[in-house]
């Protein structure tokens, strides 16, 4: 069977290894266009809790507004997933989304009170909302190629190191006696580089679709499974026992357990375990299937009350690897295991139904989370845990009624 090259044009068709090496090397493209989109909003992330606070924002707020941010982001999904199907238009939904979401993380350098501070902080998740789906999308087409967990896994591993150097950035300008602001605006550099390099992508890749490998499921009934639901089912428990780290790191500022500066550093070692753990879990949801899945929700069980238990910075850096490993998991195999779940024609409005109820799930979480703040750390600890577990039990029955890992064609 030959296909089309890349370029959409039919002038060099690609077969066998060729194609896999087109379809490797686009993502190898997405990785670098997020390394650069993870160093601005995850630089922003990393001290936007404190940014907030200093300007007035609460515990309560920040923790509800951290939860709002990501309901409306993963809520927008689903639309964008919808009409990454219908209008087989990928590109245009995820270019006007990176767009949104990079250029809002710099602007906060511009606001004088934390309500404003809110709404870019809202946008910049709404943004990464918009963008989501089309961007999964376009990369599971090069994912059933070269394995769905390598090629997720992969992906959110070059992520991850931009997710590293964006906050040590930031550490760095406020080291180097610069404020918050100061930082924010620096971002504006990697947020111009990543738009750059997503054009350019479009233009070489301008139709992902030909790089899809053929399915050994029939398309004619194109339903959601059913254990695509019972899946979502347990990505919801995630989502709502995972502490955001605003909230963690505005606890460690106020406890004293930390100095501020150093706060992104933390992030930066969750970020690094983060990178490596998206490589190990993504080699073995291709061997073990929906398995690797539970194994990262079970890993981040501890996370939450190891920040909690002011141990000192042993037990800091600990609960910071395994809060990485639990971001790890949900951000490279439960997003390969919906490509796997689901058929070819349904899998944009399957990743936009995944994280439309993972956002809103978030959002329930962090407010009952933020309420627990002020009311009991041993509950809030509990709950996240007991959250992780249960998710990791549902992830295993899926597991078992859904056999073994998708086959990875290697050609036509």
């Amino acid at each position: 069977m030959a296909h089309k090259g890349p370029d959409g044009r039919g002038s060099s068709p690609l077969t066998g290894a060729a194609i896999v090496a087109a379809a490797f090397q686009f993502v190898l493209l997405l990785g670098a266009a997020d390394l650069l989109a993870d160093a601005t909003y995850e630089g922003g992330r990393s001290v936007v809790g404190p940014f907030l606070g200093a300007l007035g924002a609460s515990a309560a707020a920040v923790s509800v507004l951290s939860g709002l941010g990501e309901m409306a982001g993963h809520v927008l999904r689903l639309a964008s997933g919808y009409l990454s199907d219908r209008t087989q238009r990928p590109w245009a939904i995820a270019l006007w989304g990176y767009a949104l979401n990079l250029l809002s993380v710099p602007a906060l350098a511009l606001v004088g009170h934390w309500q404003t501070g809110a709404v870019l902080v809202v946008a910049e998740r709404a943004g990464r909302g918009i963008r989501a789906p089309a961007r999964d999308l376009m990369l599971s087409h090069a994912a059933s190629r070269v394995g769905f967990g390598w090629a997720f896994g992969l992906h959110e591993a070059l992520d991850q190191i931009g997710a590293v150097s964006g906050p040590l950035l930031v550490s760095l300008v406020l080291y180097l006696g610069g404020d918050y602001r100061d930082a924010f605006a620096t971002l504006l550099l990697p947020a111009l580089a990543c738009l750059s390099l997503m054009f350019v992508a479009s233009l070489r890749y301008p139709r992902t679709a030909v790089l899809e490998a053929p399915s050994p499921v029939s398309e004619a009934d194109a339903r959601l499974p059913r254990l695509f639901w019972l899946y979502l089912a347990g990505s919801a428990l995630v989502a709502a026992g995972y502490a955001d780290f605003p909230l963690l790191a505005l606890h460690l500022e106020r406890q004293g357990e930390v100095a501020a500066s150093w706060l992104p550093a933390i992030y930066a070692v969750a970020m690094g375990v983060d990178a490596l753990a998206a490589l190990a879990l993504g080699r073995l949801f291709d061997r073990l299937g929906l398995a690797a899945v539970a194994l990262g929700a079970a890993l981040s069980a501890p996370a939450v009350p190891l920040f909690l238990a002011g141990g000192g910075p042993p037990l800091l850096v600990l609960g910071a690897a395994l809060w990485g490993t639990g971001i790890a998991a949900q951000e490279s195999v439960m997003r390969a295991a919906v490509a796997a779940l689901v058929p070819r024609a349904r899998r944009g409005s399957a990743f936009g139904l995944f994280n439309s109820a993972y956002g809103v799930s978030w959002f329930a979480g962090s407010a009952l989370l933020g309420v627990l703040y002020g009311l009991s750390l041993p509950a809030l600890a509990a709950l996240c845990a007991a959250a992780q577990v249960l998710a990791a039990l549902v992830f295993l029955g899926v597991s078992r009624r859904a056999g073994p890992a998708p086959a990875v064609p290697v050609g036509d």
